[in-house]
């Protein structure tokens, strides 16, 4: 973008159109979010927030996609994904994006889940990972000049502030756009940046599937396979 600035210093009494006039370009940042080049750069997921304010916007997120977004806005050194597991399940839904996550430049940071029924008689789970987020990122801030939240817990607001007293700017990753919102007022006031998920959807998103066809039986269709 130019602007067009007038020298001031010839102007006098005489027509500014005999002016001597400048353009000067003015380098856009990276959208709201300021992001620098140069930066280090730390992602802190908490991966059950996130799955859960994707799944409240419709679509889930592509974490080859989204590791890869924010190495190029800078010089990425970490990128922590922190998520609980059930002891007991012999399969987990989750384990195979565990697994990718781990072959695919992601620090994996799981704990056990712990089970047990409420009140009313209802299953439950607990696995909170803050403390091992909130220690990671006080044991890297160092290191780094940006650190990106993936969260919308307001528990997270101390570990913030704590973090811009040590001179490393965050931008927090979430939604206002669910119903009700992901983010914490708390949390989206105390951050540096605020980054609209529903706004990297076409960036980091899963493109969704196609559902296959049902036959005259109501039976989805396979694809004709030569022998």
């Amino acid at each position: 973008m130019f602007y067009k600035m007038i020298d001031t210093r010839y102007c006098g009494d005489i027509n500014q159109s005999e002016v001597p006039v400048f353009l000067f370009y003015v380098m856009p940042l990276e959208g709201p979010t300021m992001f620098y080049k140069d930066e280090r750069l730390a992602l802190f997921i908490d991966g059950a927030n996130l799955f859960a304010a994707g799944k409240a916007l419709g679509f889930d997120i592509d974490y080859k996609l989204l590791r890869q977004e924010f190495m190029r806005r800078g010089k990425m050194l970490r990128a922590f994904y922190y998520t609980a597991l059930l002891e007991n399940d012999e399969y987990s839904p989750i384990r195979p994006l565990i697994d990718w996550l781990n072959y695919n430049g992601y620090s994996m940071v799981t704990k056990a889940a712990k089970e047990y029924t409420d009140s009313m008689g209802r299953r439950k789970v607990k696995g909170n990972m803050d403390i091992e987020l909130a220690v990671n990122a006080m044991e890297i801030a160092n290191r780094i000049d940006h650190a990106v939240l993936f969260s919308g817990d307001g528990d997270f607001r101390p570990l913030v502030e704590s973090l811009q007293r040590q001179g490393v700017r965050v931008s927090v990753v979430s939604t206002i756009r669910s119903q009700p919102p992901m983010i914490s007022d708390e949390l989206r006031r105390q951050a540096d940046n605020f980054i609209e998920l529903d706004e990297l959807r076409d960036v980091i998103g899963r493109p969704p599937r196609d559902p296959r066809p049902l036959d005259a039986e109501g039976t989805p269709e396979t694809a004709d396979q030569d022998n």
